[in-house]
């Protein structure tokens, strides 16, 4: 049966790559919507990549919406030091001829949970939560809608990467992820503790360069761009792929393991704000510290590059 799902975005290449996979395997997954949210860059890049994406895959009649342009309550914090003043420099891309569509995007995650037999949908948020958190907040009725929650965020052995003890997505907005995490919809997470397990090493690339396609050539660009971010950051041999981990957890689940655990969002000190805070040792009474997030810690890295390169070969 196909998976349904809404993918929340803030392209991004990482995140351009993993609306690619998705779009790249229709039989498994049915995209319903994607939903542009500020974060890697501010929302009218956000939403403008996100078309550019859906151009690139040659799925035009897929919908792009413009949801949040600002998390709950803080200023926005955006990343074009990692990707580029577009949010997808490397490649060039032409501007996008398909438009984008009217209704706001937390209006329209509503309304397709509404309007959906109820846990039918999987939300993949790909950035901060807000559109998430905005849309349970002025839709309560939705919360018992939603099938399950597959995001890529947080982290616990990897701490942060945007600040000592925080990841970006959580960090940006830390009071929408701290709603999310409250609301007892059923969450997997994919932290930067897998995603840094997934890099984009010259061998790797160069396959998916040479699969024969245009989109393995813009994917490529994309990642010889973010990838020199990280590689001056951390010393690594290339960077990790984030996003693409929360559809690839999608389509083959078995190339992950994780445990069932409490994570809690520090949400008021200077020190640790975004914090995840992981029990994964499971030391609090699940009484007062119900385990409410599937967190992801593993990944066969080899199965993900084989599935992805499989995938994006099938696109134009």
């Amino acid at each position: 049966m196909r998976q349904k799902i809404i993918i929340d975005t803030d392209p991004g290449q990482d995140d351009a790559i993993a609306i690619l996979l998705a779009l790249a395997s229709p039989k498994k997954i049915d995209v319903l919507g994607i939903v542009a949210v500020a974060g890697n860059v501010p929302l009218n890049l956000a939403k403008k990549n996100a078309l550019k994406v859906v151009e690139i895959s040659g799925f035009l009649d897929t919908k792009v919406f413009a949801g949040c342009d600002r998390p709950l309550k803080r200023k926005l914090v955006t990343a074009e030091n990692v990707h580029g003043k577009t949010g997808l420099d490397g490649p060039d891309l032409p501007e996008p001829k398909i438009k984008l569509q009217k209704q706001h995007g937390v209006d329209y995650i509503i309304e397709a949970l509404r309007s959906h037999k109820t846990k039918t949908i999987t939300l993949c948020p790909l950035g901060p939560l807000t559109n998430i958190a905005t849309a349970m907040q002025q839709a309560p009725d939705i919360i018992g809608r939603i099938k399950q929650i597959v995001l890529m965020g947080g982290a616990y052995f990897e701490v942060g990467n945007v600040t000592p003890s925080a990841e970006f997505n959580i960090y940006v907005d830390p009071d929408a992820a701290d709603f999310v995490l409250r609301s007892g919809v059923p969450i997997t997470m994919l932290p930067l503790d897998v995603t840094h397990q997934v890099l984009t090493t010259q061998k790797r690339i160069k396959k998916i360069k040479n699969i024969g396609n245009e989109t393995g050539k813009i994917v490529s660009q994309m990642t010889v761009f973010f990838e020199r971010f990280d590689e001056a950051k951390y010393g690594s041999d290339g960077a990790p792929l984030h996003d693409p981990c929360v559809i690839a957890y999608l389509l083959k689940p078995k190339l992950f393991e994780g445990r069932q655990v409490n994570v809690q969002i520090e949400t008021k000190s200077k020190l640790t704000l975004g914090m995840s805070v992981v029990d994964y040792w499971g030391i609090t009474d699940i009484k007062t510290h119900p385990r409410n997030v599937n967190f992801i810690r593993n990944v066969n890295a080899k199965g993900f590059y084989k599935l992805l390169t499989k995938r994006l070969a099938l696109l134009p």
